[in-house]
């Protein structure tokens, strides 16, 4: 081989070499894939007691899949078994005044009603006869003015003690009085509505869940106090389950409402999954990066995105990461 030979070789070589590192840098010159990473949720519904007591049972255990009404939790409560027996027995009562006013007097203070209307009636009867006799003598000059008055007196005091007895009498056979009876009946109710608040307390003792899903955590053991409203159990439905972005505001514009978003989740085996925009927050949040004067820039604020599979995914849960991966 001479020495052009040589050259031209090297030449060729060299311009290869230029050729292979002009295009390396052509290749990483180019912008990489914009990737972004969210994280799915789902939602989550704490079991809690409308009343507080000690925690009898825990029904179920984590990871459990719960149905709709099925029983989670037992709360004794004796103060509220205390106030079912005094609400009925104040209902008792109320229903025995009713019952009086309804029914009236008894039978026994009737009869001696009619007694005493009868016994009026004929002292009044005899004081009547006394005074016409009276009378007729007094007008003969047989007996004096005065007797004939007292007789008189006697006669209309007689009488009118007979008109009170026979109210007396009317009045027991009538019994209570309609408005006596419509309170009486108004406080049955009063008492029944009693009785029917503190047995819905009582069914609170039991408490059920209100959705279907997995036990996410017992927040409280058997033995334990809880107040009202405590969340004894957390459950997560993950038939409702979605992915949360925190995007850049600069990339807001790929993630429109409604907008398909493919993405991988890596605990799933990475095949792309369809996601549909459902929310996209109306406010931004923090801002990724603050810009200086010098650089003459503006901070880039972060909005929360969710989306949904378009389809129920198997075994999504949330805290999965999804990765969704766009060219620039």
């Amino acid at each position: 081989m001479n020495e052009r030979t040589k050259g031209l070789l090297a030449l060729g070589g060299g311009v290869a070499v230029l050729g292979l590192l002009s295009l390396a840098a052509l290749l990483l010159s180019r912008p990489g894939p914009e990737t972004l990473q969210g994280e799915a949720d789902a939602t989550k519904v704490d079991v809690a007691a409308k009343v507080a007591g000690r925690l009898a049972t825990i029904d179920v255990k984590e990871g459990d899949a719960v149905e709709k009404g099925a029983l989670v939790a037992t709360i004794e409560s004796p103060e509220i078994r205390a106030k079912l027996d005094q609400a009925e027995a104040a209902r008792a009562g109320a229903v025995a005044q009713r019952d009086k006013a309804d029914r009236g007097a008894r039978e026994e203070e009737i009869r001696a009603a009619k007694s005493q209307w009868d016994r009026a009636k004929h002292a009044a009867e005899l004081a009547e006869t006394t005074f016409g006799r009276l009378e007729r003598l007094a007008r003969d000059g047989v007996v004096p003015a005065q007797r004939r008055d007292e007789a008189e007196a006697q006669w209309k005091t007689s009488r009118d003690a007979a008109e009170a007895a026979r109210a007396v009498y009317d009045m027991a056979v009538a019994g209570a009085r309609s408005e006596d009876r419509s309170t009486a009946a108004a406080m049955v109710s009063r008492a029944t509505g009693a009785v029917d608040e503190v047995r819905a307390f009582l069914d609170e003792t039991k408490v059920v869940s209100p959705a279907a899903g997995e036990v996410y955590r017992r927040n409280a053991e058997p033995g334990e106090v809880v107040p009202a409203g405590f969340p004894i159990v957390t459950l997560v439905d993950l038939t409702d389950v979605w992915v949360t972005f925190q995007v850049r505001e600069d990339r807001l514009a790929r993630l429109k409402m409604g907008a398909t978003v493919p993405a991988r989740f890596p605990a799933l085996g990475g095949a792309e999954v369809p996601l549909t925009v459902t929310f996209v927050a109306p406010q931004g949040d923090f801002a990724t990066w603050r810009a200086t004067s010098a650089q003459g820039g503006f901070d880039l604020k972060t909005f929360e995105v969710r989306a949904r599979p378009a389809k129920p995914l198997p075994g999504l849960r949330p805290g999965m990461s999804a990765v969704v991966t766009w060219p620039r």
